[in-house]
């Protein structure tokens, strides 16, 4: 199915409670399935120094019982039900998702209001102690102990100054999960777990009168609350105006050189641009670096170039590349540059931008063809720009961009004075000269694109 008949095949509905849940219907009987998807607008952006990881710590704490479910039974009572679900964190939002048989999503309701409006009633210092275990054993296995783990960390810092409020991670420090108290997490969530601060969407194989009676019901009585403080303002120049570098000496698989580079803002036709710029030059065997680095010099056995769309920061443009063999970081940083000044200078040709829009029309039907990516959509759409429907017809203004467009954007940002850089060399090359880097380190740099912002758990595990 075409884009346009996807998107005229799909409409949305949106409701308001009177507390301030905003609530997003979408009508689907293609299969006996449905997705029940909240998002809260509260992500990493959000706290306050001396307590990074909040955000991502309740993430784990919604899984751990609330008024009138015990222990691990949100997961038990939905899996039995022959469902699935998940929740991520990210600088921008936390969200929560269930996929459930179509008869079963009263089920998926009642459990996600259950905790919205009872987490706290069993909120114990016991069951913040055992996740902030949990949390910092994470951290431990997917970002301190791994190859490359804390590369991601290490650039937002860099790409984000101190005192910005996306300098850190939605991961947070060992320090500040040591020092959150059950007071702080009792604060929190009265401030951000509220339903005014969320959307709740419901996408698949429902009856919306009926739907939004149950919602009604279960999430009607909630009480709204008012304290949310603005969180920080993110605003930044478009570039960053010199080259900000970092040297790791580390046992790692292979050198390698990451960079981050300033973007525009999501949801403006700019950041489609970029969006454009990168898939070109980044995404897949075909793109310009994945040429020149690994097929025609051999100076790489990997290339890529994502964005990270953020919407309260500028975007970020991702360049991951891991050097082959012997080759030397500073070649491929000569030849990475000489690609991105060819491109800022000519553009893509036209065969380039047609497969790049392709790329992306690609990924948007993948995510709008099942019930779980669009409700995801919807919420995303709702909570940061305001109106669920964009996410219909996010593809059409992809698609309007022109390769002068894509050009003037690579030309205005992909430059050297617009980029934090990282370089991975061999520890056995200079034991004795370790980074300069704070302790606060993080993430799967193999991930790219949203990803790269997201904890997604798999709490079953």
């Amino acid at each position: 199915m075409g884009m346009a008949g996807l998107a005229g095949t799909f409409t949305a509905t949106e409701h308001r409670l009177a507390n301030g849940l905003r609530v997003v219907l979408s009508e689907d009987h293609i299969d006996p399935v449905a997705a029940v998807c909240l998002w809260y607008d509260v992500g990493s952006r959000h706290e306050v120094p001396g307590r990074t990881g909040l955000a991502h710590l309740f993430e784990h704490l919604m899984f751990q019982g609330s008024a009138n479910v015990h222990g691990n039974q949100h997961f038990e009572f939905v899996q039995s039900a022959g469902g699935s679900l998940n929740g991520t964190t990210s600088f921008e939002r936390t969200n929560y998702f269930e996929t459930m048989p179509a008869h079963q999503v009263e089920l998926a309701l009642w459990l996600e209001a259950d905790r919205m409006g009872g987490l706290l009633q069993a909120l114990t210092e016991e069951s913040l102690d055992n996740q902030r275990d949990v949390v910092k054993n994470e951290r431990r296995q997917r970002y301190d102990n791994v190859p490359y783990g804390t590369a991601w960390e290490r650039l937002v810092a860099m790409a984000f100054p101190a005192g910005h409020p996306y300098h850190h991670m939605p991961i947070g420090s060992m320090e500040d999960l040591d020092a959150t108290t059950l007071a702080d997490c009792q604060e929190f969530f009265r401030t951000y777990y509220a339903p005014n601060n969320a959307v709740l969407t419901v996408v698949g194989d429902i009856d919306p009168e009926q739907t939004l009676a149950w919602i009604e019901k279960y999430f009607g009585t909630i009480p709204a609350h008012d304290g949310k403080p603005t969180p920080a303002d993110g605003t930044l120049p478009p570039v960053i105006g010199g080259e900000l570098r970092e040297t790791v000496y580390e046992d790692v698989p292979s050198r390698s050189l990451m960079a981050a580079y300033r973007l525009p803002v999501d949801g403006t036709r700019e950041a489609d641009a970029a969006d454009l710029a990168l898939t070109v030059l980044g995404e897949g065997e075909s793109s310009r670096l994945n040429t020149r680095l690994v097929r025609h010099d051999e100076l790489a056995v990997y290339a890529g170039f994502g964005i990270m769309r953020l919407a309260g920061a500028p975007s970020v443009a991702l360049l991951d590349v891991k050097a082959s063999g012997e080759a030397r970081n500073e070649d491929v940083d000569a030849a990475v540059n000489e690609e991105l000044a060819r491109f800022a200078a000519e553009g893509p040709t036209a065969a380039e931008l047609e497969r790049a829009q392709a790329q992306i029309e690609r990924g948007w039907l993948d995510r709008m063809a099942t019930v779980g990516g669009r409700a995801d959509e919807l919420c995303r759409y709702a909570v940061l720009f305001g109106d669920a429907s964009l996410a219909f017809t996010a593809l059409d203004r992809v698609l309007e961009v022109t390769a002068e467009e894509v050009r003037a954007v690579a030309a205005e940002r992909l430059l050297p004075d617009n980029r934090a850089v990282l370089v991975y060399e061999l520890s056995d090359e200079d034991s004795d000269d370790d980074t300069d880097g704070d302790d606060t380190d993080t993430t799967d740099q193999n991930d790219r694109g949203d990803s790269n912002a997201d904890d997604a758990e798999g709490q079953a595990a």
